[in-house]
């Protein structure tokens, strides 16, 4: 453990019990501020944002990009204050805050009794949906990546996993995702993440060739686990948010294993973009999603 380790637990900690203590419209007050710094402050990630964003909707005027994006640091400011103020949610508080849209489709899946994978990605409140699910009776597992800092890392998954929830490592994570879903046990994976070969294959993504993890799709082929799309989104009109759960996507099965896996996991990637699409300034614009490149092609950044 180093010092810089330590110090950087005392930073998230001390700016989580801040924001924890303040009301709840103070805390998203302030958290949207610290999006707004963030926005000035980091020229790259702002570079990247809007680089993507220039990708995605090449018709869209620089002034629309520009905005986007600053929403979209918004609602990562806000994203913070809830992540800050969750352990002191009780299932009364979530109710009030957090609507349901297509449960039913959930629990649809759900009583299959193969499990489910929750398709989802860095759109919306994606930390807060897990955390609302299992404070709603439903816990799940989540595959994450270990964050660099062990300190920070174990103190966020304490959080993240109050009310019965499990973390899944991506670095260990096939064996006990098969398992669960024998189990009849519900996981969510975030898939719209850069990936590298072998673990990534190449499907379309707004139009662009995006290497893309393919684990969900051979696992939902080995097992025949459900798949359901499930996303928590800020309703401005409503002033609340909404955890949406899609129907059940078919899976493709031609008995040919790679070929179902690109063909699954670009049918997935397409109900990821279309939602995307219909939130653009809540999705994580300034990750590099397009950063590996099929061989032989240029790269984007």
């Amino acid at each position: 453990m180093t010092t810089r380790h330590r110090l950087e637990f005392v930073v998230v900690w001390c700016i989580t019990r801040v924001l924890g203590a303040l009301p709840r419209d103070v805390a998203r007050g302030v958290g949207a501020g610290v999006g707004a710094f963030a926005y000035a402050a980091l020229k790259r990630l702002r570079m990247a944002g809007l680089r993507n964003l220039e990708l995605a909707f090449p018709d869209w005027s620089e002034e629309r990009r520009e905005q986007t994006l600053r929403r979209e640091y918004r609602n990562l400011g806000y994203l913070l204050a809830e992540f800050a103020q969750m352990s002191s949610y009780t299932p009364e508080v979530a109710r009030s805050l957090i609507q349901y849209d297509g449960l039913e489709n959930y629990l649809a899946a759900r009583n299959r009794g193969k499990g489910v994978l929750v398709l989802t990605g860095h759109l919306g409140a994606w930390e807060l949906s897990s955390f609302h699910h299992s404070l709603m009776g439903y816990p799940m597992g989540m595959v994450i990546r270990r964050l660099d800092n062990p300190l920070v890392d174990e103190f966020v998954n304490r959080i993240r996993c109050l009310h019965g929830n499990k973390v899944l490592h991506k670095d260990d994570f096939a064996r006990g995702l098969i398992a669960a879903m024998r189990g009849g046990e519900t996981v969510g994976i975030l898939m719209d993440t850069n990936m590298t070969p072998p673990q990534g294959v190449f499907v379309p993504f707004f139009g662009r060739m995006a290497a893309t993890a393919s684990g969900m799709a051979r696992v939902a082929s080995k097992t025949g686990a459900a798949v359901v799309p499930g996303f928590l989104l800020w309703d401005e009109d409503k002033g609340a948010y909404v955890l949406r759960f899609g129907e059940r996507i078919e899976l493709e099965s031609t008995g040919d294993a790679e070929r179902d896996a690109v063909a699954n996991t670009a049918r997935f990637t397409s109900v990821i973009e279309s939602y995307i699409r219909a939130y653009p300034d809540q999705w994580l614009w300034m990750h590099r999603r397009w950063k590996t490149r099929p061989p032989g092609e240029e790269g984007i950044y």
